[in-house]
């Protein structure tokens, strides 16, 4: 399946004024500068890269080093920012320039792994190496490229036999527009979401930028699936309305084709819309506005964005057929979740029986009675063809595309649409858990859909279980923020063919504190 979708004849759309309230909202970024803590080496064990502290960084102080030999060091948790340190020389003066190359990684394994042997599916331009010349020592180094790191290594690829390099003063200026200060201590006593919840919003607060990010590693765009469930943590945490609002009037002043929300934006060299164009992050526009909404009662900004968040609801109704269920097709049409076996059809059909919900609301706030209507008549449509058609009575599960596939996906996105009552919802979830489909969840994006389902059909016990299954997995690895894939199942899984490109810290992994602060804390 391919992993780029042009649109035909892509034609951008700029609405110049959404912009310019969107860059007004631009947040001054809070730096603050810190250090390493520890020298050692990264190393194989039992199946993995693993870093193993040796000495504290005091030790750096009096060590020099030659042609071949390499330094690694601990920043002590994930760091998001500019590196500088001082470089300087000893022995005879310097011949020859210092030629050195910086591995960064958000995990061992991007430091232990030989990126020349990469064979992925992404650009291994992500891939965060640099290799610089120092002409003249002592010099005072500063990186002009923003890295996401914990560690460190520093290989001396040559300098000449007459001098020795040092290193000093290794710093790291972080940057993130996230006011910690702002974020309520967790009163609760379970240690292990005591855990997620702290790594949960630091996985926030490195997302937060000038935009929500959904990675500062890869892709460092704004998306808006990853949107979306970043504001709902938000919301619960750092309570940054104006960045949610400023994401918003980006993605309504710059569509695509016919007013099409795009599935991405570019912030530099100038906002700009990808040429991505998915049926469920379409129609996610309309989940966004309406949570923020819901938060803030800014109708101001409902009313100005309203009809962008309409104009998803037509375009997304021609692609329904003539007995009222989405049309498949074999492109990337439809997100979900990063699972090729995962056919798209049921899920994208609960998609939009979601948001259709979310804008009789909406228009109901405005009293738009004319939209309503159709609404409401699109909402009857819908809902018929998920009964008759996508609805097996003899498996007791929801079916999707022409070989009826049964999937997680397609059952946890129609327990959150409300197609049944919230009983048979729950017999349907319990009959996902004892049965548990081949087809399943890959992504901390899915996940957090199902933990969803599971609270909204009041599964308390179940959601907190599949929480410290899956997020408990992640901390048990020792994660320093949550993934943009895992599977705990299959520990290797890349859906790009490599594990050194995954984003280590990404936004739609964010999600516990949301759960854990909304509905486990009394």
């Amino acid at each position: 399946m391919a992993i780029t979708n042009h649109l035909e004849n892509f034609c951008p759309k700029t609405v110049e004024a959404f912009v310019q309230k969107a860059e007004a909202l631009t947040p001054t970024l809070i730096q603050k500068t810190v250090f390493p803590v520890s020298l050692g080496t990264v190393f194989w064990l039992d199946d993995d890269w693993v870093y193993q502290k040796k000495e504290p960084i005091a030790a750096l102080n009096g060590k020099s080093f030659g042609k071949g030999e390499r330094i690694c060091v601990d920043f002590g948790d994930h760091r998001v920012g500019y590196l500088s340190f001082t470089l300087s020389s000893i022995g005879s003066p310097p011949d020859a320039p210092a030629y050195l190359r910086l591995k960064f990684g958000e995990k061992p394994c991007e430091i232990g792994e030989e990126s020349e042997n990469y064979q992925g599916s992404i650009s291994s331009s992500w891939i965060q190496e640099e290799t610089l010349h120092v002409d003249v020592l002592p010099a005072s180094v500063r990186l002009p490229r923003r890295y996401a790191f914990r560690y460190l290594e520093i290989l001396i690829k040559d300098t000449s036999p007459k001098y020795r390099v040092t290193f000093s003063d290794i710093r790291c200026e972080t940057v993130t527009s996230a006011d910690i200060r702002n974020v309520s201590p967790l009163d609760l006593k379970d240690a292990d979401l005591i855990d997620m919840d702290r790594i949960s919003i630091k996985t926030m607060e490195d997302c937060m930028q000038s935009v929500f990010e959904d990675g500062p590693k890869r892709d460092r765009r704004l998306w808006i699936g990853d949107l979306r469930l970043q504001a709902l943590a938000n919301y619960r945490t750092f309570q940054n309305y104006d960045l949610v609002k400023r994401c918003l009037y980006l993605f309504a002043g710059l569509t695509q084709n016919r007013g099409r929300v795009g599935a991405c934006l570019f912030l530099e060299p100038k906002p700009m819309v990808d040429d991505t164009a998915l049926f469920d992050y379409s129609l996610f526009f309309v989940s966004c506005l309406f949570d923020y909404y819901k938060e803030t009662g800014d109708r101001e900004t409902l009313l100005e964005l309203w009809d962008t968040a309409y104009r998803q609801i037509e375009l997304s109704s021609e692609r329904i057929g003539e007995h009222g269920v989405v049309l498949d097709s074999d492109d990337w049409w439809c997100f979900l979740d990063w699972n090729d076996e995962l056919n798209k059809q049921a899920g994208a059909q609960a998609v939009f029986l979601y948001t259709l919900k979310q804008a009789r609301y909406l228009a109901e706030e405005i009293g738009d009675a004319d939209r309503l209507h159709r609404i409401d008549t699109s909402l009857l449509w819908l809902a018929k063809g998920a009964k008759e058609v996508l609805w097996d009575e003899t498996e007791g599960f929801f079916v999707s595309g022409t070989k009826r596939q049964i999937s997680w996906a397609s059952q946890v996105w129609f327990v959150l649409a409300g197609v049944f009552e919230k009983s048979q919802n729950q017999a349907l979830l319990r009959r996902l858990l004892e049965k548990r489909p081949k087809v399943g969840m890959v992504t901390p994006y899915m996940y957090h859909h199902f933990i969803e389902a599971l609270f909204c059909c009041e599964m308390r016990k179940e959601a907190i279980d599949q929480m410290k299954r899956y997020w408990g997995g992640m901390v048990k690895e020792g994660a320093d923020c949550f993934y943009e894939i895992y599977d705990p199942d299959r520990k290797d899984f890349s859906p790009y063919g490599s594990k050194i490109i995954h984003s280590y810290c990404h936004a739609w992994s964010g999600t516990p504190t949301y759960f854990i602060r909304k509905y486990v804390i009394p």
